[in-house]
Parts: C-alpha cells; sequence; structure tokens
C-alpha cells in the first residue's frame, strides 16, 4: 500500500479558494441579515449548496488522478498557505458540504420550535465552522492545517456557550481550554520541529523517509509521533476526550456539528492525515507505531461504550458512543493493512450520516416532548414512528448491521485486523459491537414495545415540523444508501490507500 503516493498531474484551481471563503462571506452575510430571519436562513441554505457543487465540481479531476492546488502566499522555505484536493480531501470535504445543507433546515426548525435566541449568531458561527472544516478538508500542509484547526475551535466556542448560562459557560470554557491547550501544547512544538529537522510541512511526502535515519534518530520521530496524536485532541482520545461530553450543553443541532460534520471529524481528519502523509506507512512500521496506536486507542473503544451504557441521558449516552465510534478511525489507519485503513477512513464517512441521524433525533424529542432521558421515552415511538425509525437504522449502523453504512467499516476493520494478525484488535471490535447492541438496542425497544406513562396513552401522531423530520429521514436514508452502493466514496479511499 502506498498512502502517499504524489502524481506529476498537479493542477492549480482557483476554486480551493472560493469553496473555503463561500461559507467565511455566508457568515457574514447572515449577520448583515439578523432582523430578516426568512433572508437569514435562505442565505444559509444558499452557501451551503453553492459549497456543495464546487466540492462536486473537483470529483473528475480527482478521479482522473490529478491534484488541485492553489499557492495562497509562502512565509519560509517549505512553509506556506496552500489549498489542495486530492483523494483524501474528497471524503471530509464532501461530509462537510453535504451534510452543511441538511443541517440549516435542521437548525432553522430546532430554533424557532424553541424560539431560540441570538439564533443569528449560531448561524453565523456555524457557518464559519464550515469555513474551519472545509479548510482542514483541503489544506495542503501541516501549517495550513493547524491554521484551520485552530479556527474551527474558537468559532464554536460561541455555539457550546450559546444558552449563556452557568452550565453553558462551564461546557464552553472546558471544550476551549481543552482544545486550544492541546494544540498549543503537543502540536505546535510537533509541527514547529518538524520544520526545523526536515525543512518542509507538506502532506505529499513522507518526509521523514530518507531526512531522518529511524535508527538513530527514531525516538525524536516517537515523540513527534506522540505529541501529534496527542495534540489534535478533536479526536477523543481518551483521557483527552472530556471536553466532549461536557459540550453536550448546547442546542441539539450544535451536538450534532460537534459530533457529525465539524470538530471531532476534523479531528480525525487530522490526526489520520498525519499519520499517513506527515510520518507514512514506512516510517510508522520501521518504528513499531501503528499497533501500539491501534491497542492504545481500542482501550478508548471499550471504555467509552461502557460508560455510554450508564447514561439515561440520550444526548450523553450519545456523547460516548462518538468517544468510542472516532477511535475505529484511528484504529483502522493504525493498523497499516489496506483493508484496515480502507475500514477507517471509510468511517469518516458513515460515522458523520448515522450519528448526525441520532442527534437529530434526540432534538426532534426535546422539540416534540422536552423529553431528555431514554427512562422516559417508553412508549415514544408508536408517537414519533418515523422519528425512532430512523433512530433505529441510525443505531443498526453504529453497530455495524447490514445494510446500513457500519457494516461497511466493520466488514473492513475485521479484515484488517486479520490482514494484520491482530486477534486482541478483531476482540476489541467484537466486543465494541456487543457493547453497541447494548447501549443502543433498548432505547429503540423501549420506544415502540414500552409501556407508555400515565396520562399519555392517547397520544397519538406527534412528529417534529418537517424542517426537523425531513433533514432526519434524509440522512437516515443516505445511511442506508451508502451501506447498499459503498463504491462511490470507496473510490476516493481506495486511491489512498492504493
Amino acid at each position: 500500500m502506498d498512502a502517499v503516493s504524489t502524481t506529476a498531474n498537479i493542477v492549480v484551481n482557483s476554486n480551493l479558494l472560493l469553496a473555503v471563503m463561500i461559507p467565511l462571506f455566508g457568515s457574514l452575510v447572515v449577520m448583515m441579515l439578523r432582523n430578516h430571519p426568512n433572508l437569514r436562513e435562505f442565505t444559509s441554505f444558499c452557501s451551503a449548496v453553492l459549497l456543495f457543487i464546487i466540492v462536486l465540481s473537483f470529483i473528475p479531476s480527482i478521479r482522473a488522478g490529478k491534484t488541485l492546488v492553489y499557492p495562497i502566499f509562502h512565509l519560509l522555505p517549505g512553509l506556506s498557505i496552500t489549498l489542495r484536493a486530492d483523494a483524501f480531501s474528497m471524503i471530509f470535504a464532501l461530509v462537510a458540504s453535504s451534510l452543511w445543507i441538511i443541517a440549516v433546515f435542521y437548525s432553522m426548525g430546532y430554533m424557532r420550535g424553541l424560539k431560540e435566541h441570538a439564533q443569528t449568531r449560531f448561524n453565523a458561527c456555524f457557518a464559519l465552522a464550515i469555513f474551519g472544516a472545509i479548510g482542514v478538508a483541503l489544506s495542503d500542509n501541516l501549517f495550513t492545517l493547524y491554521l484551520f484547526y485552530e479556527i474551527v475551535s474558537v468559532c464554536t466556542y460561541p455555539l457550546v456557550a450559546h444558552h449563556q448560562d452557568e452550565e453553558g459557560y462551564a461546557g464552553a470554557r472546558k471544550y476551549i481550554v481543552y482544545l486550544t491547550t492541546t494544540a498549543k501544547l503537543f502540536l505546535l512544538p510537533a509541527m514547529i520541529l518538524i520544520y526545523v529537522l526536515t525543512g518542509t510541512l507538506d502532506f505529499p511526502h513522507n518526509i521523514f523517509t530518507g531526512i531522518i535515519p529511524v535508527d538513530t534518530k527514531g525516538w525524536v520521530v516517537v515523540m513527534l509521533y506522540i505529541f501529534c496524536l496527542l495534540g489534535f485532541a478533536k479526536n477523543g482520545i481518551m483521557p483527552l476526550h472530556h471536553w466532549l461530553p461536557g459540550a453536550m450543553v448546547a442546542p441539539t443541532p450544535v451536538s450534532a456539528l460537534l459530533h457529525a460534520v465539524a470538530v471531532v471529524k476534523v479531528g480525525v481528519f487530522c490526526t489520520t492525515r498525519t499519520m499517513l502523509y506527515i510520518f507514512g506507512v514506512d516510517t510508522m512500521s520501521a518504528l513499531n507505531l501503528g499497533i501500539p496506536t491501534a491497542y492504545f486507542v481500542g482501550f478508548t473503544i471499550i471504555m467509552a461504550s461502557v460508560i455510554a451504557l450508564t447514561k439515561d441521558n440520550l444526548k450523553s449516552r450519545l456523547a460516548y458512543s462518538t468517544v468510542s465510534q472516532l477511535s475505529y478511525i484511528i484504529l483502522g489507519v493504525a493498523m497499516l493493512t489496506p483493508h484496515a485503513v480502507s475500514g477507517g477512513l471509510i468511517h469518516i464517512v458513515n460515522h458523520a450520516f448515522s450519528k448526525i441521524t441520532l442527534f437529530f433525533v434526540a432534538g426532534a424529542i426535546y422539540v416534540v416532548t422536552h423529553k431528555k432521558n431514554i427512562s422516559e421515552m417508553s412508549g415514544l415511538g408508536r408517537s414519533m414512528p418515523f422519528t425512532f425509525g430512523a433512530f433505529a437504522v441510525a443505531s443498526l449502523s453504529m453497530i455495524g448491521a447490514p445494510p446500513v453504512a457500519g457494516f461497511v467499516t466493520k466488514w473492513y476493520l475485521l479484515v484488517g485486523s486479520m490482514e494484520a494478525h491482530q486477534i486482541g484488535i478483531l476482540l476489541i471490535l467484537i466486543a465494541s459491537t456487543v457493547l453497541n447492541v447494548g447501549y443502543f438496542a433498548p432505547v429503540t425497544y423501549k420506544a415502540f414495545f414500552g409501556k407508555r406513562p400515565v396520562g399519555e396513552e392517547s397520544v397519538g401522531i406527534r412528529e417534529a415540523p418537517l424542517s426537523m423530520l425531513i433533514p432526519i429521514l434524509i440522512a437516515a436514508t443516505v445511511s442506508v444508501i451508502i451501506g447498499i452502493y459503498p463504491n462511490f466514496m470507496m473510490q476516493f479511499v481506495k486511491a489512498v490507500t492504493g
């Protein structure tokens, strides 16, 4: 497998800059339309659609084996702010741009349904978060990636603190402290040292091969690798995961943004991009970095699932599920076999659509019933059959049952663990699947077959507003489609794994 192979077909494309700037301009226009809510949401929707169209326009060139670049400016030799679209970029860019479209509709129904305050600020910061996420997806080097990574952290802080109460500020404070501190303490020094040692931060190279002999300076590379792994704390690896459950104080559309679209996907995208394109398969194999990393994140997979079992609050259970599921992505890449890496990378897509469905459902339940705890949801599925039907579909994806998207992930990871001759990893994946069933299945069972609380026996069908229900059904349907027909996204994954 040549995960970092380069191509001579490099094409300068200014649409890369346009793709990054659309969410930024969209946020500015949204702020100017604060007194015109319909135009404000229409602007967000148009920005999302335009971004998605531009990202789609990159596909023919990428499928033809070309790499699109757009240099913005150079700071030093080997250090620049440059945009790049390759097969790896497209995996995340397509997810972020497509999910922004349905998130705009859902957010409108949620925020208006609860008559939330500061909706203009909310929409503007949402667009800025997508600006950072697309910038991360289209970064050509570690320096550009770092800048957009920090933009995501800063722009999502007001979203986490949206309710502006004590609980909101506490969650937002933990969120920003964890993410910015780890980036400054681990990632920034690692990035500087990598540049000093190699003279470049560009992705298209395994920059340590032939530059730092691993037999004489291997410990330096190991240290830099660990610093990068910990510095991208948005990846949710334990013990640097506490910010993620703490951020659940935010409105549900923000939770969906954090757990499916922007923040955590930025974390795992940055982590895996660095693993494959800065350190590279050869260096990681030579220094035996892969399998220890897989077992390290395997601990997160199991422990987060165990904690999820104990949570009655639906959003909290989903939060710890996210902590667990994110590590599938890193585990797959860390095993360094073609099937394992493919399973890890495709989970960026599969998890995104399934998890945003689950959080959308949690928000719909709250808007309609104001219930947050699973213990209060007995029989609720009979009143909200479409909503809980979507929850059941997304749950099956998280569990890894066919024909939903998560099955593709589990299949590739299981085959990859056997390719790597790692029975321990195989057992971790099996145990995780059992735990997934343990904390997802009871929610669906209780909703459809549980006894309704006293006084609610006669409540008929009462679904969420269509502006919320339609995005839920779309996301759930996509989870099934990409499970049955995974080849569209797998073409980009296979281009990365060679």
